[in-house]
Protein backbone atom coordinates (compact mmCIF):
# COMPACT_ATOMS: atom_id res chain seq x y z
CA UNK A 1 0.00 0.00 0.00
CA UNK A 2 2.48 2.58 0.80
CA UNK A 3 4.87 1.47 -1.97
CA UNK A 4 2.38 2.51 -4.50
CA UNK A 5 1.70 6.14 -2.61
CA UNK A 6 5.61 6.39 -3.05
CA UNK A 7 5.17 5.61 -6.63
CA UNK A 8 2.60 8.02 -7.27
CA UNK A 9 4.31 10.39 -5.43
CA UNK A 10 7.76 10.06 -7.32
CA UNK A 11 6.23 9.82 -11.02
CA UNK A 12 4.28 13.35 -9.38
CA UNK A 13 8.08 14.40 -8.88
CA UNK A 14 9.13 13.94 -12.12
CA UNK A 15 6.40 15.83 -13.82
CA UNK A 16 7.15 18.41 -10.98
CA UNK A 17 10.90 18.79 -12.53
CA UNK A 18 10.33 17.96 -16.55
CA UNK A 19 7.71 21.30 -15.92
CA UNK A 20 10.00 23.20 -13.91
CA UNK A 21 12.55 23.02 -15.98
CA UNK A 22 10.10 23.31 -19.41
CA UNK A 23 9.42 26.74 -17.89
CA UNK A 24 12.55 27.80 -17.04
CA UNK A 25 14.48 26.89 -20.37
CA UNK A 26 12.10 27.38 -23.03
CA UNK A 27 11.40 30.53 -24.23
CA UNK A 28 8.07 29.54 -26.61
CA UNK A 29 5.02 30.63 -25.11
CA UNK A 30 2.98 27.10 -26.38
CA UNK A 31 6.01 25.31 -24.70
CA UNK A 32 5.61 27.05 -21.64
CA UNK A 33 2.06 26.28 -21.69
CA UNK A 34 2.56 23.12 -21.68
CA UNK A 35 5.10 22.97 -19.09
CA UNK A 36 2.53 24.93 -16.58
CA UNK A 37 0.10 22.07 -17.55
CA UNK A 38 2.62 19.17 -16.95
CA UNK A 39 2.63 20.66 -13.58
CA UNK A 40 -1.20 21.23 -12.85
CA UNK A 41 -0.85 17.47 -14.20
CA UNK A 42 1.47 16.59 -11.23
CA UNK A 43 -0.69 18.17 -8.43
CA UNK A 44 -3.40 16.37 -9.77
CA UNK A 45 -1.98 12.96 -9.48
CA UNK A 46 -0.47 13.78 -5.75
CA UNK A 47 -4.47 14.79 -4.92
CA UNK A 48 -5.83 11.44 -6.35
CA UNK A 49 -2.95 9.47 -4.92
CA UNK A 50 -3.40 10.85 -1.66
CA UNK A 51 -6.98 10.03 -1.51
CA UNK A 52 -7.13 6.84 -1.93
CA UNK A 53 -4.86 6.24 0.29
CA UNK A 54 -6.44 9.11 2.94
CA UNK A 55 -10.11 7.72 4.11
CA UNK A 56 -12.48 11.18 4.01
CA UNK A 57 -9.58 13.51 2.17
CA UNK A 58 -11.75 14.60 -0.96
CA UNK A 59 -8.69 14.40 -3.15
CA UNK A 60 -10.47 13.04 -6.16
CA UNK A 61 -13.04 16.17 -5.69
CA UNK A 62 -10.34 18.72 -5.20
CA UNK A 63 -8.44 17.11 -8.49
CA UNK A 64 -11.47 17.69 -10.46
CA UNK A 65 -12.30 21.28 -9.59
CA UNK A 66 -8.03 21.65 -10.07
CA UNK A 67 -8.86 19.86 -13.45
CA UNK A 68 -11.96 22.52 -14.32
CA UNK A 69 -9.58 25.51 -13.53
CA UNK A 70 -6.56 23.92 -15.90
CA UNK A 71 -9.22 23.66 -18.98
CA UNK A 72 -10.41 27.82 -18.37
CA UNK A 73 -6.30 28.58 -18.14
CA UNK A 74 -5.39 26.70 -21.49
CA UNK A 75 -8.50 28.48 -22.91
CA UNK A 76 -7.14 31.92 -21.68
CA UNK A 77 -3.09 31.43 -22.71
CA UNK A 78 -4.36 29.89 -26.34
CA UNK A 79 -6.22 33.38 -26.92
CA UNK A 80 -3.09 35.20 -25.35
CA UNK A 81 -1.42 33.63 -27.48
CA UNK A 82 -3.69 34.12 -30.80
CA UNK A 83 -3.63 37.95 -29.89
CA UNK A 84 0.25 37.99 -29.44
CA UNK A 85 0.99 36.29 -32.64
CA UNK A 86 -1.80 38.74 -34.45
CA UNK A 87 0.45 41.63 -33.19
CA UNK A 88 4.20 40.25 -33.58
CA UNK A 89 3.94 37.51 -35.76
CA UNK A 90 5.94 35.29 -33.53
CA UNK A 91 5.13 33.75 -29.76
CA UNK A 92 9.00 34.45 -28.92
CA UNK A 93 8.80 35.39 -25.04
CA UNK A 94 11.82 37.63 -25.69
CA UNK A 95 10.24 39.39 -28.33
CA UNK A 96 7.87 40.53 -25.75
CA UNK A 97 9.34 43.42 -24.12
CA UNK A 98 6.75 46.34 -25.93
CA UNK A 99 4.55 44.80 -23.23
CA UNK A 100 6.25 45.94 -20.04
CA UNK A 101 4.05 48.65 -18.43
Amino acid sequence: MTSELVDFTLVSVALLGIGIYGLAVKRNFIRMLFAVEIIINAANLNLVAFGRFLPHSGGQTLALFSIAIAAAEVAVGLSLIIVAYRMYQNVDIADFRSLKG
